[in-house]
């Protein structure tokens, strides 16, 4: 949201950013992976719920406080890529490692596959699962995937779609910190408008003249000429 009337910066339409779609589809899965799993330990369930919503509400907060500070705009963002790489992630692999579960590694076939569904809200040519068995489909069908397949399955599907949020968060504070040392902040766009409005204040206006007072000119100069002519 802008406009160029006002010195506010752009802000809002933070639904619209890949890094929030992904991370709500985090909080959500996290929310049904701790039903699940952690359903006697509250304090693991808390902790875990706590840092996905910490990745979602930053990225919003972040993006509406971006009217007057973009410093404050990168600041939360950081919070929030924080609050999902150092510790959700975390949750998960000690999740798997506790388990005697196995952590794909990051250029997996397992992990490949399971990172390319997750870049679609719903993924059109998945084949079908084998009988007895689940497929996720898409980052929209995260959470349903989560409350259904095994627990080896879950846990690295989950680390996958913290790890393209990171990226995307990551991606987009380089973008922020572009931006603002391009074009500055909203102190730097305060004085652009006072500037502007100054301007517009001392534009000299053009001298206006009557017809009527155009009509008395050309009739005193006549009365003048009759005269002499007389």
């Amino acid at each position: 949201m802008n406009d160029s009337d006002t010195p506010l910066l752009p802000h809002g339409g933070y639904r619209r950013l890949r890094s929030y779609k992904v991370a709500e589809a985090i909080y959500d899965a996290t929310v049904v992976f701790c039903r699940r799993f952690y359903p006697h330990d509250r304090r693991m369930s808390d902790q875990m719920i706590q840092a996905a919503r910490s990745g979602v509400r930053n990225i919003s907060e972040g993006s509406g406080a971006a009217a007057t500070s973009r410093k404050t705009e990168m600041k939360l963002t950081n919070v929030a890529r924080a609050s999902l790489n150092d510790e959700l992630l975390r949750d998960y692999e000690t999740f798997l490692r506790q388990n005697s579960m196995r952590i794909w590694q990051k250029d997996s076939r397992e992990a490949r596959a399971m990172r390319k569904r997750l870049y679609e809200d719903n993924a059109q040519k998945t084949p079908p699962p084998q009988p007895g068995r689940i497929r996720l489909t898409g980052l929209s069908g995260l959470a349903d995937f989560v409350s259904r397949a095994e627990p080896e399955l879950a846990g690295n599907a989950m680390i996958c779609a913290v790890n393209q949020a990171v990226y995307l968060l990551k991606r987009q504070i380089e973008s922020q910190a572009r931006i603002f040392q391009k074009e500055g902040g909203f102190t730097e766009s305060l004085y652009r408008h006072r500037q502007e409005a100054r301007s517009r204040d001392q534009k000299p206006h053009a001298p206006e003249h009557s017809d009527q007072s155009d009509q008395s000119d050309r009739s005193d100069q006549s009365d003048r000429s009759d005269q002499h002519s007389d």
